[in-house]
């Protein structure tokens, strides 16, 4: 009986420690962090991944809706109308289209990024919060943040 107890007590302890840290490594993620993961945007017609890379957090498409011209499905659309010609021929499935983001404590909100609309082949300043509902709202302006558009995405 004394061999049982010797090992039932590390056995328990191990149990106990899992049981706790399981719930918390859910709640180790750091504010910044909460941008990272797949977004799907709220009209349905774009899905992208938010990664961080060094200290700076950016996004690729990951899915856009490609139904308004049927001759030519997201697998083969280029970036035609990038400005800059050596870049023209990049699939547009897989491109990072925002870079740069720093997150800001004070505001608890991302800042000082670059985003990319391909659609047009321009590139505006941008930054991000999410609100209280876990809506990621992205900004793309020029200049002044009124002076822009904002994208809202749910959490995929």
């Amino acid at each position: 009986m004394p061999a049982l107890d010797r090992f039932s007590l590390p056995f328990f302890t191990l149990i106990i420690v899992l049981w706790i840290s399981v719930p918390l490594s859910a709640q180790s993620i750091l504010p910044n962090d909460m941008i990272c993961g797949k977004w799907m945007s709220t009209q349905k017609n774009l899905a992208v991944q938010v990664y961080k890379s060094g200290s700076v957090f950016k996004a690729k498409i990951i899915w856009f809706n490609d139904t308004d011209d049927k001759t030519r499905p997201m697998s083969i659309r280029d970036d035609s109308l990038n400005p800059d010609e050596k870049l023209r021929h990049r699939l547009i499935l897989g491109m990072e289209v925002l870079t740069g983001l720093i997150y800001q404590a004070e505001t608890n909100s991302w800042e000082q990024g670059v985003i990319y609309d391909a659609k047009h082949g321009r590139y505006w300043d941008s930054a991000g919060y999410i609100t209280k509902d876990g809506l990621l709202k992205v900004t793309g302006y020029w200049h002044f943040k009124w002076i822009g558009k904002t994208l809202t995405f749910k959490r995929m």
